[in-house]
Parts: C-alpha cells; sequence; structure tokens
C-alpha cells in the first residue's frame, strides 16, 4: 500500500456472513461524535473477516491508521446497497483511486468472468493491482501522468475492452464516462457514489443525492440508505 493508505482485515463472523460487496460499515473512533463511513473490500465468510482499505483523509481516518493488531473498532455493518452479483457474461469493473477497494469484492465472485480498469494519478498512487489479478480477473491499470501502464483516463483504457456489463467506484467526473460508455455500448451499468455520511442509516439526510424515478422525474434519495450502489439511469449525475 501506499503511504497514506492502510490495510485492516478485521474479525466479524456475523457481519462476513451476510455482508456483499459495495457495502459499508461505520467505524466508530474514541473522541469523534460520527462515525467514519469505509467501504468494505473483501468478505471471507470462511474465516469470518472483513477487509478495509481505506486512505487517510481527515482526522478521523488518521486516528482510524493507528489501529494496531488485536485492537477492537466499534463497527455498525454490513450497510446500504451492493453491486448486484448476477451480470450476464463479462463484466468491466471501473474504479478510481481510493474507489477501487469495493470493486475487489466483485472480481472475487466474477473472477475470469471480470476485466478491473483501475485508474490512479501515478505509478507511486496504485493500490491492490496484484489482489485483482490474483481474484482471476484481467487487469488493466491507467496513471494520468503516464508512469505506468496506459497512459491517459481510466475510462479511455477500459474503450479497449469487451464487456456486457459495467460497475464503477470513483470520482464524480469518471462515474459520468463509464455511465456513458455503458449506454455507448447498450449494456447495464451500475455506479458506487461517495458522499459526506454522519448516521448512515438514513435518518439524519445528510447525504442527499438527485435520483430520476422511473417516470424520468427528480427526487432526492440518500446515498447511505438507497445506495451506496445505484442503476447509473437513477442517478442525475
Amino acid at each position: 500500500m501506499t503511504a497514506d493508505v492502510f490495510d485492516f482485515t478485521v474479525e466479524a463472523p456475523a457481519f462476513a456472513d451476510v455482508a456483499q460487496p459495495g457495502q459499508f460499515a461505520q467505524i466508530r473512533l474514541p473522541g469523534h461524535t460520527l462515525r467514519r463511513p469505509i467501504s468494505i473490500c473483501n468478505i471471507d465468510r470462511d474465516r469470518g473477516t472483513l477487509r478495509f482499505v481505506f486512505q487517510v483523509r481527515g482526522a478521523g481516518t488518521e486516528e482510524l491508521s493507528r489501529y494496531k493488531s488485536g485492537d477492537s473498532l466499534e463497527i455498525l455493518a454490513p450497510l446500504g446497497h451492493g453491486f448486484p452479483l448476477d451480470l450476464p457474461g463479462r463484466v468491466l469493473l471501473v474504479g478510481g483511486g481510493s474507489g477501487t477497494p469495493p470493486l475487489l469484492g466483485v472480481a472475487a465472485q466474477y473472477r475470469e468472468n471480470a476485466v478491473a480498469v483501475l485508474g490512479y494519478r501515478t505509478a507511486s498512487a496504485v493500490i491492490l493491482e496484484q489482489d485483482f489479478r490474483d481474484m482471476g480477473a484481467k487487469t488493466v491499470i491507467a496513471t494520468d501522468d503516464g508512469t505506468y501502464g496506459y497512459s491517459g483516463l481510466v475510462t479511455d483504457a477500459a474503450r479497449q475492452e469487451q464487456f456486457s456489463a459495467v460497475v464503477a467506484c470513483g470520482p464524480l467526473p469518471m462515474l459520468r464516462a463509464a455511465r456513458d460508455l455503458a449506454v455507448e455500448r447498450g449494456v447495464p451499468c451500475y455506479l458506487s457514489l461517495e458522499e459526506r455520511m454522519a448516521c448512515g442509516i438514513g435518518a439524519c439526510l445528510g447525504c442527499a443525492v438527485s435520483l430520476v424515478d422511473e417516470a424520468g422525474q427528480p427526487y432526492y434519495g440518500h446515498v447511505c440508505k438507497d445506495g451506496p450502489v445505484f442503476p447509473a439511469e437513477k442517478v442525475a449525475l
């Protein structure tokens, strides 16, 4: 991992038994009023563990990064809706930066029927490449500055692949491009949105997101309760 990215495996058999790729946890840290939402990177039901790979982005995650083996965490999980696990054919996984970890659990489900195209700023920011390969997924790395792998946007690299469905997690411009690519190919697309969350269960209304209903009418939902994974056609990007 890079200097500001940490990899935790947590023993939580009850949670691992019911968790799905794309869901997340709310982790409580002493001295902080709000829990920190962290996506579930991978699930090992046999060992009863959840894996979390996260980037330090503030005081809460910086404190979390200092936890050591044997420490206990107070976790509320699994939360939200994950990625569908019954997509047909070859599934394209499009990840950007810190949005790549929740896609690893999807790769674990689809394995050789997955192609992971992962984008980072530069070579030193690349994470989880070997993990995706170990899952059996074809893995393509793109860097903005061309220091490793494909030089350019991750979605441009993805255009070179054949697939029958798209799942994506990362910054909004990347999600828009992934959605547009899916529309162009005429395949289903699911997006995992990142948003600031407080309660994690839809009570505080802090993670409101603009959505579109079946009649094309806009309304507001919540990333934590209604997502974080949404069919792309429901999200007003």
